[in-house]
């Protein structure tokens, strides 16, 4: 007899059956940090079923059976629902059952945002599209209380951990619901001031009818969304339930479901408005005043979602070359691969605890770190979107072929990755709002300044870009030509900062000497000599299955 044809070898085991958050070091140390009360126990619970088989398998099939809008029902009555996989509703039913949306904002503490923070990383591991109605729901509550009779209302419904199942029931009938949001119109884009949708006052106070074009309305199966429209005294915030307080449904009409690159378990529409009713929320003509609060809170969420992007594909990397074997030596053992993880692993590390400290300034009391947050959130969101692309790319690249084929969940983390960069506000967008803060907030680059300056002497290598950073600092002539450059180095400060100080001195020498001190290259995988790779890929490959 010949030699069987078809024989599995050399092929590492799924990496299933582990808990996600115990076995993210500096995640764990993060939440020890900055939440020392914080129910640990679980986020471990969270963690164990992010990594179980049932949850990788909901987050397969939600992104497989993608969203089905439907317009009219058989009758031709207009009805404008979208109709999901029941992996999306088990997906969601978990992130609000483990307070992921908004029940963060019940608990007065800081400390609520920082769990809340981790245990959206760490489900977002299993799948990161469903998260947009997540964050979304988070972020809304802030903006909400702009207006105190509406945040009485609505917030105990946004904070609830009862999934509704996205019905479109009346919200005083459900035990929880769900916001999004509606800013972007075609011909403005960013430039929201640009939005021609008009908002006509009724006789009763407070209360508009909207009409317009929304070219970008996120999960549009939520119960309640903020959206900006041009009120008689200017462009203005409303809030736009999806069923009326009598029980029937608003004028919502959903014209199409965007096509998009990756976030494909996610529904995003556009939205047509016909005298559709709102509310006001906020004074008129001090719209973009009232949602910097949600944008605030979703671009944290930017940061934490790339975290947990690039936190999966380590891990599928370092498991991957820990098991796959090539020339009789495991790829984790062969020196060219092992910079290449360890490099990857430094950003990922750094990415995690820029987000866990975004997170522990976020609603902080003190007004420094409040400054901190505000300049901070977007120098984080600029930078860590845009390597988490490249961190996704190289990590699929470590599984070869494998890694290119849709099976093996990479490329699903490198098209879900760019949406963190573009969703609210691209690169340029964030580059120029840092601008703003150091022109019109000058205590915002002086708790930047602070904060940085806590690492001052651990590294000659940092400590000679601090000096080069101030310098390009203390001139603002024409500095919008070179913001992107400004911005990468305020990242790289920042997160240089942290990982001086609170990761162990083998990461830490690696990040000075790749990212800050010149040694390292362009590429992924080219750490210096003399770098401790092995101890930095131990420390960030997940524990073995089943141990």
């Amino acid at each position: 007899m010949g030699r069987p044809t078809h024989v599995v070898a050399n092929q590492p085991p799924p990496l299933t059956g582990y808990d996600v958050f115990g076995s993210d070091r500096v995640l764990v140390e993060a939440v020890r940090r900055h939440a020392p009360s914080a129910d640990v126990e679980r986020l471990h619970d969270l963690g164990v079923l992010a990594g179980s088989e049932t949850a990788q398998e909901w987050g397969r099939q939600a992104n497989t059976v993608t969203p089905v809008l439907h317009t009219h029902d058989r009758y031709g009555n207009r009805v404008d629902e979208v109709e999901f996989h029941p992996a999306w509703h088990s997906l969601m039913r978990t992130a609000v059952g483990f307070g992921l949306a908004g029940t963060a904002w019940s608990d007065p503490g800081p400390e609520a945002h920082v769990w809340r923070a981790a245990g959206f990383m760490t489900w977002s591991q299993a799948e990161g599209g469903h998260g947009c109605p997540v964050s979304m729901t988070y972020a809304a509550v802030p903006a909400l209380r702009t207006d105190p009779a509406l945040a009485a209302e609505w917030e105990p419904r946004l904070t609830s951990t009862v999934y509704g199942d996205q019905l479109l029931l009346p919200p005083g009938t459900k035990p929880g619901c769900l916001a999004g949001m509606g800013m972007t119109e075609k011909q403005g884009g960013t430039d929201v001031r640009a939005n021609t949708t008009e908002a006509v006052p009724l006789a009763a106070e407070g209360e508009y009818e909207l009409t317009g074009h929304k070219w970008f309305c996120s999960a549009p199966m939520c119960d309640v969304f903020l959206v900006l429209a041009q009120a008689p005294g200017g462009l203005t915030c409303f809030l736009v339930p999806r069923v009326l307080p009598d029980g029937t449904r608003n004028v919502f009409l959903l014209q199409r479901l965007k096509d998009k690159l990756g976030n494909r378990s996610n529904a995003s529409s556009e939205v047509e408005f016909e005298r559709t009713w709102a509310r006001r929320l906020g004074d008129e003509g001090r719209g973009v005043r009232t949602i910097i609060d949600m944008v605030a809170a979703t671009r944290l969420d930017c940061t934490i979602g790339s975290a947990a992007l690039m936190r999966r594909a380590v891990a599928e990397a370092t498991h991957h070359a820990a098991y796959r074997h090539v020339g009789g030596r495991a790829l984790i053992d062969q020196p060219l691969m092992t910079n290449v993880l360890a490099d990857l692993a430094v950003e990922s590390e750094a990415t995690t605890l820029m987000a866990m400290r975004l997170a522990a300034a976020y609603r902080a009391e003190d007004a420094q770190q409040q400054a901190l947050f505000r300049i901070a959130v977007a120098v984080s969101k600029y930078w860590t979107t845009k390597r988490g692309i490249a961190v996704a790319a190289e990590a699929m690249e470590c599984l070869g072929g494998n890694g290119y084929v849709e099976e093996s969940g990479m490329p699903r983390i490198y098209k879900e990755a760019p949406v963190n960069a573009i969703w609210e506000g691209s690169g340029n967008v964030q580059a120029l709002d840092v601008l703003r803060a150091l022109r019109r907030a000058p205590e915002c680059l002086d708790a930047f300044l602070r904060e940085v300056g806590e690492a001052r002497g651990a590294d000659h290598r940092f400590d000679a870009a601090v000096k080069d950073s101030l310098v390009e600092l203390s001139d603002l002539d024409d500095m919008e030509v070179r913001a992107r450059r400004l911005i990468e180095r305020m990242a790289l400060l920042f997160s240089g900062s942290l990982v001086l100080r609170w990761s162990p001195p083998e990461v830490a020498d690696a990040f000075c000497a790749g990212r800050l001190g010149g040694e390292g290259g362009l590429m992924f995988g080219t750490l210096p000599r003399g770098v401790e790779v092995r101890q930095i890929v131990d420390r960030a490959r997940p524990h073995p299955v089943g141990g």
